[in-house]
């Protein structure tokens, strides 16, 4: 089917597509490093696994270097229609130095900034809690030793001072998100003591104010992960009430919650209470198993709850997921632009028609209305939208991912 043909079939309904396709154009979509290398990151220091994150898969072509990283970045940037993000955690830092995580400085992650800038696009930051010698309790801001909790304390205010250059340089808002691996294998005696810890750690390492056009404090929750199976420390309850006692961001990873849970449920409840929100778009097919987002049911109606409450302008869209068993560039390609095909999918409901069909209770219209709109000819528009900025689709787009591919099996 042709683009106007869609587009006429639309405006049936009373949905312009080109608003809808304007519109997508704009939403920045921020596409996580660590896909590209299976989360190994760049420091020069021998660093340990831990804290629930795993890859797997041995695909060839890992990025094993920081020059190799931002080849692939750039390479599934240039499939992905629009401007987006980059989200940098504090372990791929780019420098010949050897800092500990409490040493690290905004020189140390310069070659990124200055790479972010020639691309024309931002960047977040997240302070990294985990794979190094002091985590390997799986305990962190929450430790018991204060020593230990001073180490990270200071880590977590360093990496904000970065984010908050970065934001500064570039000219656009950093998210620093703060997540912890903090949590017990087996069932604690005393959660208390551990979360007042992790709240006191929290409240000195976001002491010092920062320009919030520079930088935004994110805090994210988990429900479990690898060796904390009993009891995380960080939990949704903890960090919602937190947030909203504090001020930061909310972070709603879509892996970290229970199977049934469902994100889209959440965000109109924790937008009443928080300014702004950020995502980490995921697919959990058991737990946090962070696979690559396909066009299912959660995404379409997390895209849909974005649209149909307007908070598209409060909240930050972050991606989330590792997978070492397909071309990793692929991985990045194929799971941001799902996430614009759901919320193009979302852009194209006659929202105010089924709003009022809602409020007049009129139940048996909005399903039929929900129902045969899903035969409506999306696909026309993508495709639309992708050849408007020259990018592959379909078959196309399998060639040029082989290619790249291809280009980048032989590293080991």
């Amino acid at each position: 089917m042709s683009y106007q043909t869609a587009k006429a079939a639309f405006a049936e309904w009373g949905v312009d597509t080109e608003t809808a396709l304007d519109r997508l154009t704009r939403i920045p979509i921020s596409v996580h490093c660590w896909q590209g290398d299976d989360v190994v990151g760049f420091e020069q220091t021998s660093g340990t696994s831990g804290g629930g994150i795993q890859a797997t898969g041995n695909h060839p072509g890992r990025a094993r270097t920081p020059d190799e990283l931002r080849a692939d970045l750039q390479f599934a940037f240039s499939m992905i229609p629009g401007k987006h993000r980059l989200n940098l955690h504090a372990m791929y830092l780019d420098t010949d130095a050897t800092p500990d995580r409490d040493e690290i400085e905004f020189e140390h992650f310069a070659p990124w900034v200055d790479w972010a800038g020639q691309q024309g696009i931002g960047l977040d930051f997240n302070p990294t809690f985990f794979a190094h010698a002091k985590a390997d309790d799986n305990l962190t801001l929450s430790h018991p030793d204060p020593g230990i909790r001073a180490f990270w304390i200071e880590h977590g205010k360093r990496s904000r001072d970065i984010a908050s250059r970065i934001g500064a340089t570039l000219g656009l808002p950093c998210v620093n998100n703060i997540w912890v691996p903090d949590g017990y294998k087996d069932t604690p005696i005393d959660r208390l003591s551990a979360r007042k810890r992790l709240e006191t750690s929290l409240d000195t390492l976001l002491a010092d104010t920062h320009d919030k056009t520079h930088m935004r404090d994110a805090v994210e929750s988990k429900l479990f992960g690898i060796g904390v199976e009993a009891c995380t420390v960080g939990s949704h309850e903890f960090y919602m009430g937190y947030a909203i006692r504090k001020g930061t961001l909310l972070c709603l990873d879509m892996g970290h919650f229970h199977p049934t849970e469902n994100i889209a449920d959440k965000l109109s409840s924790v937008a009443l209470s928080l300014d702004e929100i950020l995502l980490h778009v995921s697919r959990p097919m058991r737990w946090d198993s962070d696979h690559v987002i396909l066009q299912s049911d959660d995404i379409l109606q997390m895209a849909q709850e974005l649209v149909s409450t307007d908070l598209l302008g409060r909240t930050h869209i972050g991606l989330d997921f590792f997978d070492a068993t397909i071309s990793r560039t692929a991985a990045w390609v194929i799971g941001t632009r799902n996430m614009q095909k759901a919320l193009l999918r979302a852009l194209l409901m006659p929202l105010d028609q089924l709003k009022s069909a809602e409020a007049a209770l009129d139940f048996t219209t909005r399903l039929t209305m929900t129902e045969e709109f899903k035969d409506m000819p999306f696909g026309a528009v993508w495709t639309e939208f992708t050849t408007r900025a020259d990018m592959p689709n379909g078959l196309g787009l399998i060639k040029e991912l082989d290619r790249y591919q291809t280009s980048v099996s032989g590293r080991r």
